[in-house]
Order: C-alpha cells, then structure tokens, then sequence
C-alpha cells in the first residue's frame, strides 16, 4: 500500500507523518486490497480538517474529519474510514448459501 501525505497551511513534522501512517495502517488490516491512500491535512484559522481517498478494489472511499486539534481529526477520519472500507468489505462478501443443502419438500 502506498500513503501520500499532503500539508496545506501547515508544516508536516516526521511524528505527524508517523501518526497518520500508523493510524491508517489498520485500515490495510481490515482489507487486504487496498492499493493506495492519499491523505491531505489543512489548517484553516482554528479548524483542523483530515480528508483522505482509498482507493480499495476498483473503489473510491472518500471521508473527511474536522476537529479543534490535529490529533484529533485524524484520529476521527481514521474511525471513519474504518467504517466505510468494513462496509464496502461486507458488500463483496456473499452472504448467501447458493451450493449448500437443497432440499425438496413435497
């Protein structure tokens, strides 16, 4: 997997990076094809807004997170990218039993 990190307005020190990495990471555990993320942090006056895009198996997962604190907003956009890639996970996945038992009544 492959993670770029973009800072607008703002200085991107190596324990941000190192944060964002592993906090991102965990999304890769989830879900084993995830190809690359793109993650863009930005300070706007008082606001601290964490956006990033996975691209994960053909899909485009796109979440943002804006928070008074960095930390914070990513690790808000991390919980929400969890979700998302969990419930495009859960969509590939088939649920139905086609080849099992099938059994004639009558």
């Amino acid at each position: 997997m492959q993670l770029d990190i973009t800072g607008h307005h703002v200085k991107l020190t190596e324990p941000m990076r190192d944060y964002v990495g592993s906090k991102l990471d965990k999304i890769e555990r989830h879900f084993d094809l995830v190809s690359d993320m793109h993650c863009i942090l930005t300070v706007e006056k008082l606001r601290h807004k964490a956006e990033a895009t996975v691209n994960a198996n053909g899909a485009r997962i796109y979440a943002d997170a804006t928070e008074a604190d960095m930390y914070a907003a990513i690790d808000s956009l991390a919980d929400k990218l969890e979700r998302q890639v969990r419930k495009h996970k859960e969509k590939l996945v088939d649920h139905h039993a086609r080849d099992s038992d099938k059994r004639t009544y009558g």
